[in-house]
């Protein structure tokens, strides 16, 4: 930001209703970086748990890993279907920042914090509950299933924390403050690691003491973010309570961002189904990938963050002509940062496997595929931006359409894959396949949905 403060800067007093659009900033690459810098720490938050229960269960051995994959993908699946808890208040508390007004934008956040503890809760208690089933659904084996099973049940409580950090971490967004989610998501990595290296080695706790570890990180997170958001809303005068409208709105203004990430999740979990049929090293060398993938990816989206912020205040300001040169900026960043992360992955594919895992096999099927993946790195940070861009513009229900449309074209691909057996019979190639199918074939269909959508802005 500039150091003038404006009616986006969240220290600034709130610009009232009536006040002219023309005090809308003018969007610089320098107002962009401090908003997509600082969210980075807060993004790669969850992808980071992951990296660090992979790092530590990959050296307790392969079924251990295997099965961290097969949970992690459960527990990342329930956190992305409710994604929206974060990226709809964003978009909602920057259109009412833009319109001066910060009350409203606090107050969305509020009801948002309360949907999302009781979503919470009732994930974790149907994953308790219905875990065995649902990894056996998955594919886990007699050898992966128990550590499957007991990563998932000591994680599934941490669940409640972690949607109440996405609501709280979207309405900072909103109000364009996106350096106290860093600070949560810098800390609790921090205290993450030494948690799990606790419970899963000193304690003995296994593969159950990495999940566990993670929970109580999620838990003190969400207090940490939800202590700054009444804190805020105190001083505001805002009310604490929820109400029925309040949670009404906030669920309806998710709800087509909801359809959309469930796409992108069903995808996800037929690609697992897919590299599940291969082999248990195939399926650990693809839980080494998309750790990598994932980890990329919410580099990449910081960028897109930024535009969720921006182009959800220039929506409330009424000057919606500011989205085309924020859109041209931002693509060009995306794409040069897509290069930048594709080439650090084809470099070091060979040596950062190494540390997940001993398993020379597994080493060798994770090595392929990352370098796959990291051709298409480029298309990966062009999608992930125009995610931003279109979710700050409200235009959740064309983004729903896209997913549904780009799953259809997608999974019949992966059935072709899992079910040939020139490809089963050779794990390597398999697995090399299923990457090149994900990253070329579905990531290039959502470049193109989200490309056309973004004509429209």
């Amino acid at each position: 930001m500039t150091s003038t403060q404006g009616p986006g800067d969240p220290t600034s007093p709130a610009k009232r209703e009536g006040d002219p659009a023309s005090s809308t900033p003018t969007i610089t690459t320098r107002m962009i970086l401090s908003l997509a810098l600082p969210s980075l720490g807060a993004l790669i938050a969850e992808p980071l748990f992951t990296v660090i229960d992979s790092t530590m269960v990959g050296h307790l051995g392969t079924p251990q890993l295997a099965g961290l994959g097969i949970a992690s993908t459960v527990l990342n699946t329930a956190v992305g279907l409710f994604i929206f808890l974060a990226y709809s208040t964003t978009s909602l508390a920057g259109r009412h920042l833009g319109a001066g007004r910060r009350d409203l934008a606090i107050r969305s956040g509020v009801e948002a914090m309360w949907l999302a503890g009781g979503l919470g809760a009732l994930a974790a208690i149907l994953l308790a509950v219905f875990a065995s089933p649902l990894l056996t659904w998955l594919g886990a084996d007699a050898a992966t299933m128990p550590h499957a099973l007991a990563y998932l049940r000591a994680s599934a409580p941490g669940l409640v924390g972690m949607f109440v950090v996405l609501a709280a971490t979207g309405t900072l967004r909103g109000l364009q403050d996106t350096r106290t989610p860093l600070v949560a998501a810098s800390v609790g990595a921090a205290f993450n690691a030494v948690a799990n290296w606790v419970l899963m080695y000193p304690l003995d706790l296994g593969v159950a003491g990495s999940g566990l570890g993670t929970a109580i990180t999620q838990t003190l997170m969400a207090a940490f973010l939800g202590w700054m958001i009444v804190r805020a809303a105190r001083r505001e005068g805002v009310s604490l309570r929820p109400s029925t409208s309040g949670l009404f709105g906030a669920a309806l203004e998710g709800a087509p961002l909801l359809v959309r990430t469930l796409a992108l999740r069903v995808a996800l979990l037929a690609t697992l189904s897919a590299v599940t049929a291969i082999s248990t090293q195939a399926l650990a060398a693809h839980q080494i990938v998309w750790t990598l993938w994932t980890f990329a990816a919410y580099v990449l989206d910081a960028l897109a963050i930024a535009a969720q912020a921006l182009a959800g205040f220039t929506t409330g300001t009424g000057e919606r002509g500011a989205m085309r040169p924020l859109l041209r900026t931002l693509s060009r960043w995306g794409i040069g940062f897509g290069v930048a992360v594709g080439v650090a992955l084809a470099i070091t594919a060979p040596w950062i496997t190494r540390v997940f895992t001993t398993d020379q096999t597994v080493i060798d099927y994770a090595t392929v595929a990352i370098i796959v993946g990291a051709l298409f790195q480029p298309i990966a940070g062009y999608v992930f931006l125009l995610d931003g861009v279109l979710i700050g513009a409200g235009r959740g229900r064309y983004l729903a359409i896209a997913g549904i449309v780009n799953l259809v074209v997608y999974a019949p691909l992966l059935w072709v894959i899992a079910h040939s057996t020139s490809l089963t019979a050779r794990p390597s190639l398999a697995l090399a396949m299923v990457w090149l199918a994900y990253s070329a074939v579905y990531t290039g269909m959502r470049a193109l949905t989200n490309g056309l959508g973004a004509r429209s802005l």
